[in-house]
């Protein structure tokens, strides 16, 4: 029997993935793949020896990475942490992924760009990130790149989703207990639905896909838009929004103004095409049980009012 392993299988996207791959490919009648999940009870990617030893005692054939330390204002302060498990974890994953000649699979975040681009990021563009958080995944990227024999990096951004703290819980926490929210109007992106995103990995692994891909939902908006939309679906559009700016927010670490992915490569080479964040969102509060409205027909990027600051990620 073959392997998948995914590394973070207990984070907000671990879950979601470790859920979708056992659907997909431990289903009947040909149940030919175990999908196993580990997290920091299993092992600990700062550690190589261990690593090593552990990745070649499974001998997965696919490793799929989505442990990561997330706190982008924390890396500020805490930088020998981000980088140990952000790029000497996947750099000691790869080593043991090289030993058995497993498939690696990274993912990796839009803050690898700086933001001052005006249209939708490739994954040919030269990254510029403008923070430790940033900087430390760039590195993750590169020991793929340079040490793995068959590697796979996924960039995403935004992400939400059912086992994790994120934007929309922060948004609908908040609403029960302020009349007016403050959301951050000029960061741009694709809010991204970490269901939806372990479809496209699990796609992405038997399409054998390599290099780098940049995997959202389709659209953009800014977070102010983003949290708009969550109070409108979700019954509370009594509470006002304010949009403020990036400066007046003033987190510790600085963040890309504008970092949406182009979905391009992903197109052209598997056919696949995330569906719109609206929809994605719509679904996210059905499943929570929070969706208290239909929205209306899906607008298209760029039309709806701009959205907000929160972190958004957990890779």
């Amino acid at each position: 029997m073959e392997r998948i392993l995914v590394i973070g299988a207990r984070g907000m996207l671990g879950r979601d993935l470790v859920e979708e791959l056992r659907s997909s490919w431990e289903a009947k009648p040909d149940p030919a793949w175990e999908i196993i999940g580990w997290d920091i009870e299993e092992i600990d990617i700062r550690d190589e020896r261990r690593t090593i030893e552990a990745i070649e005692k499974v001998k997965p054939q696919v490793l799929v990475n989505v442990a990561a330390y997330t706190d982008v204002d924390g890396c500020e302060t805490e930088q020998e942490k981000a980088f140990s498990v952000n790029a000497e974890g996947m750099k000691h994953l790869a080593l043991g992924a090289r030993k058995i000649r497993a498939k690696v699979v990274y993912l990796s975040t839009d803050y690898v760009f700086d933001g001052s681009k005006s249209e939708p990021y490739l994954e040919t563009d030269p990254p510029r990130p403008l923070n430790v958080y940033g900087l430390s995944k760039l590195q993750g990227e590169r020991y793929v790149e340079t040490l793995a024999e068959d590697g796979l990096i996924i960039r995403t951004q935004w992400l939400y989703g059912r086992y994790g703290k994120n934007f929309v819980d922060s948004v609908l926490r908040q609403a029960e207990e302020k009349r007016v929210l403050s959301i951050v109007h000029d960061q741009v992106g694709s809010p991204t639905y970490t269901v939806d995103l372990s479809r496209a990995i699990s796609a992405l692994i038997r399409h054998r896909a390599t290099g780098i891909f940049h995997v959202t939902n389709s659209g953009v908006c800014s977070w102010y838009a983003f949290g708009e939309a969550v109070l409108k679906w979700s019954g509370r559009s009594e509470v006002r929004v304010v949009p403020i700016t990036t400066q007046e927010l003033n987190r510790p670490a600085r963040r890309p103004l504008y970092s949406a992915l182009s979905g391009e490569r992903l197109r052209r080479e598997t056919g696949m095409a995330l569906r719109p964040w609206q929809d994605a969102l719509r679904d996210y509060l059905r499943s929570v049980g929070r969706l208290a409205s239909e929205p209306s027909a899906t607008k298209e990027d760029g039309e709806s009012p701009r959205l907000s600051g929160g972190e958004g990620k957990s890779l």
